[in-house]
């Protein structure tokens, strides 16, 4: 059964999730799992782009937008189905992705935002419906 995973902020800002996605996409590709970032819309997707062209100067991490190579080490994308089965989702949207079970393992991101933390409890509880055991990481 997929891995679902919360990783808790202590903070509030939009650039510390993004950067947490950095790191989780870069370790994911590390560990030689297929990385899908699962962005909440196109705008989104092209600020991930930039910043993972950026991210490590010692080392780059392979990545693309779906529409470029769905198959790539790192994809950006929104509602694709992976190209490749069983990696890591890093989803940032603020729904559950309809391909859940296409991954061994998802990461969602939480900050301090309150929105956002209101939009993750109700994801945590919609997991739990559908008989995935969530787990809550603080970093």
């Amino acid at each position: 059964m997929t891995r679902i995973e919360f990783y808790v902020l202590p903070d509030s800002t939009k650039a510390g999730r993004t950067r947490a996605a950095c790191q989780l996409a870069a370790k994911g590709w590390q560990h030689g799992l297929p990385v899908f970032i699962r962005c909440q819309d196109e705008s989104q997707c092209a600020e991930m782009d930039d910043l993972l062209w950026g991210f490590r100067a010692e080392r780059f991490i392979p990545h693309v937008l779906f529409d470029e190579d769905p198959q790539a080490p790192v994809v950006i994308g929104l509602e694709q189905a992976p190209a490749i089965g069983q990696g890591l989702l890093i989803n940032l949207a603020p729904t559950l992705s309809p391909h859940t079970d296409g991954f061994s393992r998802v990461i969602e991101i939480v900050n301090q935002q309150p929105e956002l933390l209101t939009v993750c409890r109700e994801n945590f509880r919609l997991y739990r419906q559908r008989g995935y055991d969530p787990k809550r990481v603080e970093l």
